[in-house]
C-alpha cells in the first residue's frame, strides 16, 4: 500500500507533477504506482495491443490518444492482456468500453470517458516518448503514483 497521494503531492511539492483532475476510474485497482511506459496514438490502439503484449514488469502504460473519446483505446480484452503480462495499470488520454467487465479486473485503468466503439487497427503511432496532457509531462522512466484523489508524477521514485 502507497501513502496517500495528498500526502506525497504535499510532501515533494517540489518534485512532482500533479495530474488535472480530468479522469475516471474503470477498473477493479484504486490505487497503484509504477514506472512509466509511454505512446502516443490516436484512434487505433493495434500498437497499444502490441505493447501490452510484452512484459510489463510492474510498470503503468501512459497513453496519449490525443483526447479523442470517438473511439475506444482500452477495453476488457487489453485489460486482460495487462494482468497476463504484469502491467500494473494504464492512464489514457481517450475513451475506454467494456466497463461492466473491467469494474471486477484487479488492474487500474483511468481514461477520460467511455464509449462503445471499437478503435482503428493500423499500428499508427509512437512508443517511449515524452507526453504531455492533464498539465503533465509523462516521461518512460519517471514513475506514477494514483489513488482515487488523483494522479501524481515524479521523475524518480519516492519512499
Amino acid at each position: 500500500m502507497i501513502r496517500s497521494i495528498c500526502d506525497m503531492a504535499d510532501d515533494h511539492r517540489d518534485l512532482v507533477q500533479v495530474a488535472d483532475p480530468i479522469f475516471r476510474d474503470y477498473a477493479g485497482l484504486k490505487s497503484f504506482h509504477g514506472p512509466i511506459a509511454t505512446l502516443r496514438c490516436y484512434e487505433d490502439n493495434l500498437l497499444l495491443r502490441q505493447v501490452l503484449s510484452t512484459p510489463g514488469e510492474g510498470r503503468v502504460m501512459v497513453v496519449d490518444g490525443g483526447g479523442s473519446i470517438r473511439r475506444a483505446l482500452i477495453g476488457d480484452k487489453l485489460a486482460a492482456l495487462m494482468l497476463h503480462h504484469d502491467w500494473v495499470g494504464i492512464v489514457v488520454n481517450g475513451a475506454a468500453r467494456d466497463i461492466e467487465n473491467l469494474r471486477d479486473m484487479p488492474v487500474a485503468i483511468r481514461a477520460l470517458n467511455v464509449c462503445p466503439r471499437k478503435p482503428e487497427q493500423t499500428a499508427a503511432g509512437e512508443v517511449d516518448i515524452a507526453v504531455t496532457f492533464a498539465g503533465v509531462t509523462f516521461k518512460p522512466g519517471a514513475w506514477l503514483y494514483a489513488d482515487e484523489n488523483g494522479i501524481i508524477v515524479s521523475p524518480t521514485p519516492i519512499s
